[in-house]
């Protein structure tokens, strides 16, 4: 991986500024409203339903980030989705029961996933300039389809409490290819401009499920089976998220499936920022150009440990990693970055 000089980073930034002050680009610089999804780097808030970071999810998304993240736990006693970073039979979140825009920031808390997709959807209606979200769910647990919360039962929540805002898997195979991998390949990712309002749902495996020893079924897997499923029933249109391979890996990080015929099913990948880029300015890490140049969707997350850490308060330093990472493919550079409203909707053009 050839590393990227400094001025090109503030060069990228630069532009950005330029953007972000006149809404127009300047001359032979890239509109990143006009480019595909997977050419533009964003910036994601981790943990963004945590009361101590946002009183009301609505202010998180009033802040135009490009991702934000729900911890979702399968209550197996009250079959209900729950929201929280560490309690699987209760709520811990700002998510509200709203009826409409104006109700989003104000009433009690600590709702059901349904109540926060809720929430995600009334914004947006209120909001249908703001660029794409992607919607980012860590399934601590997993599935637990025997006890009727398994992939069907999260897109039921997903299609009926989000509606049509979702961009679908079978919305990226636009009725011509037949795997989610062909379609990415072929750079079938719409603009940002034409996601304008609407939102990608990504889904990875919990750090709980990824400990438990007896859990020999990840979601990433059995969502992705799943999927298939569906397309070979002609009924791929139910799907509403995209499954994720979870964690950095050199190469392909897909071959870790045996099943060869679930890889076309992962277009998304999450992994530790500091795997995929140890040390900025230094050749060494994983090459992810293939992620670019596969048109492929990669979310780097904790961002800020990458070699030199930066604080979460230096809005430069902050900037210049963002830039830095978008110069090495990142399309989401993840952080707990809230307390920096100016960096949260920057957009940069990917892999420059």
């Amino acid at each position: 991986m050839r590393s990227r000089h400094l001025p090109a980073a503030a060069a990228v930034l630069a532009t950005a500024a330029v953007l972000a002050l006149t809404g127009t680009p300047p001359a032979g610089a890239v509109d990143v409203s006009t480019a595909p999804v997977s050419a533009v780097t964003t910036v994601g808030v981790h943990n963004t339903y945590v009361t101590s970071t946002y009183a009301y999810l609505a202010q998180a998304l009033d802040a135009r980030p490009g991702l934000v993240e729900l911890d979702v736990w399968d209550d197996i006693i009250t079959r209900e989705w729950k929201v929280s970073h560490s309690n699987p039979l209760g709520n811990d979140n700002n998510c509200v029961a709203a009826s409409g825009a104006a109700g989003l920031y104000s009433g009690s808390r600590n709702k059901n996933l349904e109540y926060c997709l809720d929430d995600v959807r009334l914004w947006l209606g209120a909001h249908p300039d703001a660029a794409p979200l992607i919607l980012k769910l860590e399934l601590k647990a997993g599935f637990s389809s025997r006890t009727k919360l398994g992939p069907a039962e999260l897109d039921t929540a997903l299609r009926t409490h989000l509606g049509s805002a979702v961009f679908r898997p079978a919305d990226l195979l636009q009725g011509t290819y037949a795997t989610p991998d062909a379609a990415a390949r072929a750079g079938a990712w719409p603009t940002r401009q034409a996601l304008g309002g609407r939102v990608i749902v990504e889904i990875i495996p919990g750090t709980v499920e990824e400990a438990n020893p007896t859990d020999t079924l990840w979601t990433d897997v059995e969502y992705a089976g799943y999927l298939r499923g569906l397309a070979a029933a002609g009924t791929l249109g139910q799907a509403q998220a995209f499954p994720a391979v979870h964690r950095a890996q050199a190469g392909d990080p897909r071959t870790r499936y045996p099943d060869t015929g679930l890889r076309p099913w992962f277009v998304v990948f999450d992994g530790d920022a500091a795997t995929y880029v140890p040390s900025i300015g230094a050749t060494s890490g994983i090459d992810t150009s293939w992620y670019d140049t596969s048109h492929y969707l990669l979310v780097m997350t904790d961002a800020q440990n990458v070699s030199p850490a930066v604080s979460g308060t230096d809005e430069a330093a902050v900037r210049q990693r963002v830039a830095d990472l978008a110069a090495r493919h990142a399309s989401v550079v993840s952080s707990d970055w809230s307390a920096l409203p100016a960096v949260l909707p920057l957009a940069l053009p990917r892999g420059r």
